[in-house]
């Protein structure tokens, strides 16, 4: 049996009007699934009509304006629903799910299906739960003293994987499951006999570490920005009294 880095993969990643995972929207969405790291990927892409104005700052990121968006966008409630329904079936399939920053796409699909769908990611996934691998996560905890940002871009140029068309969420998916690749293969005596799963649980605490981390170099830095130690998906917000 080949290493699970070798194996079947599923990637998703979305493009946003904003990085508030509470109330900024999905525009687009991609999901990439690959068997082998030499097969061609199968990739699905949904384009969104989120019924919002879209901030400038937002279409210098990813090229998305209202008008495209009206004209060739969907309503949100429908591919939000289909977008569950597969991130589910790579979890029936027994696909681990590459997600960049997972505490952003999957926290902000999750209020996107409480705002459309009045319901919840975990909801719509049922016993299927997924197996997120985080190539943020991963490379800050394997790779912990290397000095430098680690944006997907900044990976990419790491772990030589060719990155286009940064900022289209199917480029991006597509490169972020080819990093993992890349990660594993670099980092194979140390991941030896951890699966996928392990590897799952093994990231939330990873990653709590590393917000702990972040958040005490705010506090000697003076800035007071909160830090969420959850990993794969941040709680929701208590409901107003």
């Amino acid at each position: 049996m080949p290493p699970w880095y070798d194996g079947p993969l599923a990637a998703f990643d979305t493009e946003t009007t904003g990085i508030d995972v509470e109330h900024d929207r999905i525009v687009s969405a991609a999901l990439v699934v690959q068997e082998t790291p030499r097969s061609a990927p199968r990739i699905t892409r949904w384009l969104i009509n989120p019924g919002v104005e879209i901030p400038e700052a937002a279409t210098a990121v990813h090229g998305l304006t209202a008008d495209h968006l009206a004209l060739h966008g969907r309503w949100p409630a429908p591919v939000l629903e289909e977008v569950a329904r597969a991130l589910a079936a790579q979890s029936v399939a027994g696909r681990p799910l590459v997600v960049m920053n997972a505490p952003f796409d999957l926290t902000l699909l999750d209020r996107e299906l409480k705002r459309h769908r009045a319901s919840s990611l975990g909801a719509a996934l049922g016993s299927h739960q997924l197996c997120v691998l985080d190539p943020r996560v991963l490379d800050k905890h394997l790779d912990r003293y290397r000095k430098g940002r680690r944006t997907l871009t900044d990976l990419c140029a790491h772990y030589e994987v060719e990155l286009t068309d940064a900022h289209e969420a199917a480029a991006d998916a597509v490169a972020a499951l080819r990093v993992v690749r890349a990660l594993g293969h670099r980092f194979a005596a140390r991941l030896e006999g951890l699966q996928p799963g392990e590897l799952h649980t093994r990231q939330a605490i990873w990653h709590a570490a590393q917000a702990r981390g972040l958040q005490a170099w705010f506090a000697r830095s003076g800035t007071p920005e909160p830090v969420d130690p959850h990993w794969p998906l941040r709680p929701a917000l208590p409901a107003a009294a």
